[in-house]
């Protein structure tokens, strides 16, 4: 009588190697790319003490998500808006776009 055999459990990907193995998790690290280059791009035009408060969200066809941690944050990006999306026109990305979302609190 044959012994059963216990499963084996696969050696875990990388996070790099599992995003370059399946093609829709490859699309979701492209568009994790392309929002961290655009925050890197409108970062310099955030007051100091704002950057903290900010997180880039998500890219779509439309334009970028940026994440307010309140309302308040979300306010002062909204005077900034043209001034962020003049930033990303400048550097050649389409579409320019700059929604701001504040973050829900849990």
């Amino acid at each position: 009588m044959a012994q059963p055999r216990s499963p084996v459990t696969p050696a875990p990907l990388g996070i790099q190697q599992a995003l370059e193995q399946h093609s829709g998790l490859a699309r979701l690290g492209l568009l994790l790319q392309e929002s961290n280059r655009r925050m890197a791009i409108v970062k310099p035009a955030l007051p100091g003490a704002l950057t903290r408060f900010v997180q880039p969200g998500p890219v779509d066809e439309e334009g970028w998500t940026l994440l307010a941690a309140n309302a308040a944050v979300a306010a002062k990006l909204r005077h900034l808006q043209p001034r962020l999306e003049e930033l990303i026109r400048e550097q050649g990305l389409r579409p320019a776009l700059v929604r701001i979302k504040v973050l829900q609190q849990r």
